[in-house]
């Protein structure tokens, strides 16, 4: 597999959420991929389209004036995954920073988003991988619900 093949299949929601110098049409899609209606879909998917209008919209300039919540930036990481449809997503630790809405607004969008996705899970809350297919302790690999694993 090509490494350009790989990275376009691959995403990651890092702890702390970064956003780009620009609007929030060039953070959700940096590569001008996506028609505004795909954005916009995805947008609702993160419960995030009355904050973007309530900014002005897509062309919103992300700037030092601009006061966006951990949880918001967080959530905005979250619809570039959702737009790429990205086969293998690791999520690291994307939660611990956030108020507990936005937790299970994060947790719900991975769980319904990536359904058919590899989710790898950095976390330190339980609550947060509970409905995991499979969990690694330690490096010791469980199956949940299934006896001498």
């Amino acid at each position: 597999m090509l490494c350009s093949t790989f990275r376009n299949r691959l995403c990651v929601i890092p702890q702390d959420p970064f956003l780009f110098d620009g609007t929030i049409r060039d953070n959700i899609d940096p590569f001008k991929e996506y028609m505004d209606s795909n954005i916009w879909s995805a947008l609702q998917r993160c419960h995030l389209v009355a904050t973007v209008k309530r900014l002005g919209g897509l062309g919103c300039y992300l700037g030092d004036n601009i006061n966006l919540s951990v949880g918001e930036k967080q959530l905005l990481c979250l619809v570039r995954a959702i737009l790429k449809n990205a086969k293998v997503v690791c999520v690291d630790e994307a939660t611990a920073n956030v108020d507990e809405m936005t937790d299970r607004i994060i947790q719900e969008t991975i769980r319904t988003a990536f359904k058919h996705s590899t989710v790898i899970t950095i976390a330190h809350r339980i609550r947060t991988v509970m409905d995991s297919d499979r969990y690694v302790f330690n490096l010791l690999i469980k199956t949940p619900n299934t006896p001498n694993t």
